[in-house]
């Protein structure tokens, strides 16, 4: 069985077709610069690669590519696994996409006006050209689907949370539960056994603290904005700058927006870049701003881990994924080195760059475990997509 997986953004579309019997990833890619005067589509398969510019003014004349690429390659997809970022409250788990899945895609809209809309474009042209397989929406927010109350509401108006569903929902999650299942079994547990924290850094970033293989909490939000600092979302901050920037800043709630989600961060800090690893560089050349920001970024991640220690109460292991979790030893190390006494102890030649997949960093006398985990969240959308598919079958 062959399963393709579709992560449709808004300029975007990334690819990849696994092969479910042994789980592997035969072939894979992305179509980018959708909608400018040439598009870029990128392409893997065992043995080889490719690279070539395009017209792809919309969503549907990339996937048309995707399509023609994949019936070039050979055999037949029996499925496809889209990732879906806002389910609301009504998906604790994938669905087959349905209209009335699709209209329930659309309400949450407003709750991801960035990422919801591709999205729903990438699932509309997809059974378009792939009309006679089976649909799946795999949702970011229904792993933490099992927080608490007490975790997912807001100290507001209970009205609020009861007629506009205002509350945390979390985002992430295919990959905070992947890598939470490979930290149980690195660990020898099973992945309903694992309570610890991850930590999925990149360009958007949030933690989870995991109880027994459940979501007890997790950084991000009612929107993707909420929680520690990004490359250029704000996170956490003062609501009323809200208010103080729409007054006094004379600024439009759009333009508020923008700041927050586009201009803020890594990026609004160190006036450099929204990846790391120029700030990195700016902050090694003497920029003050690049070291404010590196600090910054640290510290708030730092807090994070200290609340969510408390909220737990124990942890087994902290475990770091995502471009910025899996790759800069020099953020873990700014994270984790002032904790050691809450138990978090470094080992500093293990957390070197230059390693590559599952490894713990941690030294041999740490009371709680650092893992570094590879995150796979295409993997988790295509076996959920794969589960529903037997759930269908009949028995």
């Amino acid at each position: 069985m062959e399963i393709l997986v579709l992560n449709c953004g808004s300029s975007s579309v990334k690819y990849h077709l696994f092969e479910m019997e042994a789980e592997r990833d035969v072939a894979g890619g992305m179509v980018e610069r959708i909608g400018q005067a040439v598009a870029l589509a990128s392409h893997r398969w065992e043995g080889g690669s490719a690279r070539q510019g395009l017209e792809a003014p919309d969503h549907r004349a990339a996937l048309l590519h995707v399509r023609q690429v994949l019936q070039e390659r050979g055999g037949g997809v029996a499925a496809v696994g889209h990732r879906v970022v806002h389910g609301g409250e009504r998906f604790v788990q994938a669905a087959l996409i349905t209209p009335q899945v699709e209209e329930s895609i659309e309400e949450c809209v407003s709750l991801a006006p960035l990422h919801n809309p591709p999205n729903l474009v990438g699932i509309r042209a997809a059974r378009q050209f792939f009309p006679q397989v089976p649909h799946v929406a795999v949702f970011d927010t229904a792993f933490h689907q099992t927080m608490p109350a007490r975790a997912f509401l807001y100290p507001l108006p209970y009205e609020l949370y009861q007629e506009g569903r205002i509350r945390r929902y979390g985002f992430h999650g295919t990959s905070h539960r992947f890598v939470a299942g490979r930290a149980a079994r690195m660990l020898g547990r099973q992945a309903e056994d694992f309570t610890g924290i991850t930590c999925h850094l990149g360009n958007g970033c949030s933690l989870a603290a995991i109880e027994r293989g459940r979501s007890l909490d997790t950084s991000m939000g009612l929107t993707p904005l909420e929680g520690v600092m990004m490359g250029t979302r704000s996170g956490d901050i003062d609501p009323a700058i809200v208010f103080h920037l729409a007054g006094s800043g004379g600024l439009s709630l759009a333009q508020v927006e923008q700041v927050l989600n586009r201009q803020s961060g890594l990026l609004g800090v160190s006036g450099v870049s929204n990846d790391l690893r120029q700030v990195q560089e700016a902050a090694a050349g003497g920029n003050g701003r690049a070291e404010l920001a590196l600090d910054l970024y640290a510290y708030r991640v730092r807090k994070y881990l200290g609340a969510y220690l408390a909220a737990l109460g124990r942890a087994e292991a902290v475990v770091f994924t995502g471009g910025v979790g899996e790759h800069s030893g020099q953020m873990r190390r700014r994270i984790l080195e002032p904790l050691a006494g809450l138990g978090l102890v470094l080992d500093p030649e293990r957390n070197r760059d230059g390693f590559a997949g599952e490894r713990e960093i941690s030294t041999p006398q740490s009371p709680v475990r650092l893992l570094v985990i590879p995150t796979n969240e295409e993997l988790v959308i295509a076996r959920d997509t794969r589960d529903v598919l037997l759930s269908r079958a009949p028995q």
